[in-house]
């Protein structure tokens, strides 16, 4: 028992009837226990009786900090109270006041309000009768984190989505983004078989923002989204998705916000230490004899209160060392070599990926409130991640070789063209590339917050909140070749067939890959020109700092339509950094071709399942050889290319709002809600390298901006459980970070006749996109237990940034590129994004909870969650420009949760569906790539038992499975699912653990 483990039924009410003959009296107390009621005898006790009445009333189970007690002040668990609105900036210090008043129309309270009414009436009744009252109703973790959504959902008064631990340390899923985009409208793209980054209603990630306890957060993308495996679900208590916007929060996105939140400790109430532990087990076969197919994870939480609950501290811990691996192929584009025009396989790779991801992640909360005024609450947070990868495979130059440079031939004659691709035929003159890389991501993560909070008993609150956080980051690539010897004039070339369908390209070779007698180290497809290049390093270093300030001042008014007003200001400095290192990997004295040691030799590594025949190849770690001398680096420091990818921006940001609160009461129904404004001025700057005709030099650029954005949201609450609720709000979301950039890179384009210079660069004048957003819902509550709501959402965007607009651009003026002896003219293009166009987004979504067992008696513990959304989009350009997908953008979203809960059994399955959409991956050289990705099906599954009483009270036990029917992630080129750009297969991964509590 414990924070989210129990629910205890609502009581519905307490009659007293009028004494008898005998002069006692009778209360009829009704409980969903039973279908009749349980009819208490008590004496004339007027001071029971009250005590009775007053604990049994939701108004009055509320005390000044928010944590529910009972009649002892025996305080016990809330978790709504525990993370939900106590020290958040965002929330305002009379937050929870104004959600205890929300649920009070209908008579509703929290979930751990509920299990104290009943254990207060329970204990009044057993005290005035003398004999034990009935055992309470008692269900499981899963159903008693779907009652907190619930609440959070009903006592709002913005539109949000939500979920919670179930247990002190554990949230419904194993990790935070597949529990995030289980929640309706919300979806995720996986990377490397996990959920990393999150879409709400069709947007990409870069729509949407980030906070941790109300804070705007470092990320370790490029950009502003935040990867949400840099955060392990352990140490985290509740998120909360805002979909509209209310003026007093700030560092909210266009299509929503995700707030990720941590226990409160004093609010909490009670002492709980809590350890668990889990192992991890992949069903596909180690592709790499240096990977692994068993993990585990391990983590501890410790909440406690101390000097009369003055002083409260929690801790948390969490720690991973789990593998994750995917076979892969990936076309490398189609080229128009074949028969008529027929696209043609351009340069494929198949190859298998293992990785290993450790991460330590803590958080800790101190608060102290020395006077019931007053609260300081001390925020930490901190991640240290490391992805380490082994990915090894075969390139072809077979479709792209055709011709001098590779010196590949295609026989037509061998050739089936089906839908204008060719899906059979026969190369020769193939020099294949074998490849081993390395790929190293670490990343350290610090955030720090630290929120003082006054709240009178005139009235009158005040809040000051200070923050920072920081990232840093690099990300460690390192790319290794071998081949049978430099090029198709000193190697070995054979012969390769292949066929083609909907999962890309199988091959049939003929040499064995497996002989280090034949595969030496070189460059065998020419790349490096005159250098011999045998591999390539990377080094991207990222850093990543905010700075936040945010005061304000509320005063609460009584008994008048406006019940309050909010007065803030927020100043936010925000600065990212990249530093691009690279260099060419080469063989040391000039050596075209290197014997790979026999030392250093791992064994072999599984291709795939795109070779037929010899499907294996030999396997080493690059960085022995790097160590060893057998490889060496060329930097590549002064490169244009690589020095074009640096940048540094600096944001500062001061955002002022004012918001006015609402309540009116109209009949037995109450309007409430909120209306505001904010401020915000932007100065943004950018730094980077100009190539001028003298040389390069460094130079700042930037612009300057204000927004206003007014917002209004209502919620019309009746006492039928009904909730009529609407929203219309400014919208923004700031540029890329990354698109700030003002380095420019370009060179000379052969393919073009005649060859002309394109060229590539940011834009550091670019204002945010903008949109003018209606939101509206319907939803029918049952008590705390369920809901159904049909929402819709209209965003006009009124400016959009488009990223690829090219324009004509003169390079007379900048050093001349390589090739330049080939060019007529120095009139090139240029690709930069720019704010053009905009258009429009709309959609509607029916999202639910529904026990099954309040509806039909019998089939009690079982329920089910989840909701579907229908999107469509109308973004361009220009006014006849055609339709443009969002990134992120799938017109089809749904998910569900059927599940079981009773008798301390835990059974639930899951499924979420995401239709078609434009992917967002890293490309060569850590570019971003877009790719159209296919619908996806996932199914996972969990089974569990939760012992309740005896020596083992306070274990939880569980078994899980992901991924269960082994979807791949696919893209596409033009929409035809014989283009196969990539096909990645992730197979199952099993779970099982275990949580104690106590």
């Amino acid at each position: 028992m414990g924070l989210n483990s129990l629910e205890v039924h609502r009581w519905t009410g307490v009659r007293e009837t009028p004494p008898d003959q005998e002069g006692k009296h009778t209360m009829t107390v009704f409980r969903r226990k039973a279908s009749a009621t349980r009819t208490l005898t008590i004496g004339t006790s007027l001071g029971t009786l009250a005590a009775t009445l007053m604990l049994a009333t939701p108004a009055s189970a509320q005390s000044q900090d928010g944590a529910a007690q009972t009649s002892a002040g025996v305080k016990v668990p809330d978790p709504a109270g525990s993370s939900s609105t106590a020290a958040n900036p965002n929330e305002g210090v009379g937050a929870a006041d104004r959600r205890s008043d929300n649920a009070a129309v209908t008579g509703d309270v929290t979930a751990a309000q509920n299990e104290t009414n009943a254990q207060a009436a329970g204990a009044a009744a057993e005290a005035a009768t003398g004999d034990p009252a009935e055992g309470d109703i008692v269900v499981t973790g899963f159903r008693r984190s779907l009652e907190n959504a619930v609440v959070e959902k009903k006592t709002r008064d913005q539109i949000v989505e939500s979920i919670s631990a179930e247990d002190i340390g554990k949230l419904p899923d194993a990790s935070i983004a597949e529990s995030i985009a289980r929640l309706p409208g919300l979806t995720s793209q996986r990377v490397s078989g996990r959920s990393q980054t999150i879409s709400i209603r069709g947007f990409a990630p870069d729509f949407s923002t980030t906070l941790l306890n109300g804070r705007e957060q470092t990320s370790t993308s490029d950009n502003r989204q935040v990867e949400f495996d840099q955060y392990p679900s352990e140490v985290v208590n509740q998120v909360l998705v805002y979909k509209t916007p209310q003026a007093s929060i700030v560092g909210q996105g266009l299509a929503g916000t995700v707030d990720l939140r941590t226990i409160r400790p004093i609010e909490f109430g009670r002492r709980v230490i809590s350890i668990g532990g889990r192992g991890t087990y992949t069903d596909v076969d180690k592709f790499n004899p240096d990977s692994k197919r068993w993990g585990y994870r391990v983590n501890g939480t410790y909440v406690d209160q101390f000097l009369d609950d003055r002083l409260g501290v929690s801790l948390a811990a969490s720690y991973i060392d789990e593998p994750y691996q995917f076979r892969e192929y990936r076309s490398g584009g189609y080229s128009t070599n074949g028969p008529n025009g027929a696209f043609l396989v351009g340069f494929p790779t198949a190859r298998g990926t293992s990785t290993r991801l450790k991460r330590f992640g803590g958080a800790g909360t101190v608060e102290f409130r020395p006077v019931p005024e007053f609260t300081s609450t001390i925020d930490a947070f901190y991640s240290d991640f490391k992805d380490l990868q082994s990915r090894r495979g075969v390139e072809l130059p077979l479709g792209f070789g055709v011709g001098d440079f590779f010196g590949t031939t295609f026989n037509p004659a061998t050739a089936t063209v089906t839908d204008g691709v060719v899906t059979a035929g026969s190369f020769g003159g193939v020099q294949a590339l074998v490849r081993n890389d390395a790929q190293r991501n670490t990343a350290k993560l610090y955030s720090f917050g630290w929120n003082n909070a006054y709240k009178g008993d005139d009235g009158w609150n005040a809040l000051l909140d200070l923050s920072y956080s920081r990232t840093n980051r690099s990300e460690f690539s390192f790319e290794s070749y071998a081949g049978t010897g430099r090029g198709r004039t000193r190697g070995v070339n054979e012969t390769i067939s292949f066929t083609t369908n909907n999962t890309g390209s199988i091959f049939t070779p003929q040499l064995d890959y497996t002989n280090p007698n034949l595969f030496v180290l070189t460059d065998p497809a020419g790349y490096g020109g005159d250098i011999v290049q045998a591999g390539y390093f990377n080094d991207r270093r990222l850093t990543d700092e905010i700075y936040q300030v945010r005061t304000e001042v509320e005063k609460v008014i009584e008994d008048f339509f406006l019940s309050g007003v909010r007065v803030g200001m927020n100043y936010t400095r925000r600065e990212k950094t990249l530093t691009p290192n690279e260099a060419f990997v080469t063989l040391p004295n000039g050596a075209q071709e290197t014997p790979i040691p026999s030392q250093f030799l791992l064994g072999t590594f599984d291709i795939g399942y795109a070779f037929n025949g010899i499907g294996r190849a030999l396997a080493y770690n690059p960085f022995d050889l790097l160590n060893a001398g057998v490889l060496t680096l060329l930097p590549r420091t002064n490169a244009n290319d690589v020095l074009a990818k640096a940048f540094s921006v600096k944001e500062d940001v001061m955002t002022s709002y004012v918001q006015g609160n609402i309540r009116q009461p109209i009949g037995s129904a109450e309007l409430t809600g909120n209306f505001g404004v904010q401020f915000v001025a932007t100065e943004q700057k950018s730094t980077g390298l100009i190539f001028g005709p003298t040389g390069t030099f460094s130079q700042t650029q930037g612009t300057d901006y204000l927004d206003v954005l007014p917002s209004a949201n209502l919620s019309l609450r009746l006492a039928n459980d009904f909730v009529f609720r609407a929203g219309v709000a400014r919208e923004i979301a700031r540029p890329r970070l990354d698109d700030l950039r003002i380095a420019l890179s370009y060179g000379v384009d052969t393919s073009s006749t005649p060859p002309i210079i394109r060229g590539s660069a940011g834009n550091a004048n670019l204002r945010p996109y903008r949109a003018t957003a209606v939101d509206a819902t319907i939803e029918k509550y049952f008590g705390n237990s369920g809901y159904i709501a049909v929402q819709g959402y209209y965003k006009d965007l009124t400016s959009f940034i488009y990223r690829d607009q090219e324009r004509v651009f003169d390079y007379g003026g900048l050093p001349a590129p390589i090739n330049a002896g080939l060019l007529t003219t120095s009139i090139g293009t240029i690709r930069q994004p720019v704010n053009v166009g905009g258009g429009k987004l709309y959609g509607v979504e029916l999202a639910g909870t529904l026990p099954i067992g309040r509806l039909v008696g019998a089939l009690d513990g079982f329920g089910l969650t989840g909701g579907g959304s229908y999107t469509k989009t109308e973004i361009r350009q220009s006014p006849t420009a055609p339709v443009t997908d969002l990134p992120g953008y799938s017109r089809w979203v749904a998910n569900g949760t059927a599940y079981f809960e009773k008798y301390g059994i835990n059974l639930r399955g899951s499924v979420r569906y995401r239709s078609t959409f434009l992917g967002e991956l890293v490309g060569f050289g850590a570019n971003r790539d877009f790719r159209r990705a296919r619908d996806e099906l996932i199914v996972d599954g969990q089974i569990g038992y939760d012992f309740n009483a005896g020596f083992l009270k306070g274990l939880s036990v569980y078994v899980q499975g992901q991924n269960l029917t082994d979807e791949p992630f696919a893209t596409e080129e033009n929409r035809n699912e014989l283009q196969v750009s990539e096909y990645q297969k992730y197979g199952r991964r099993y779970l099982a653990g275990a949580t104690f509590k106590f």
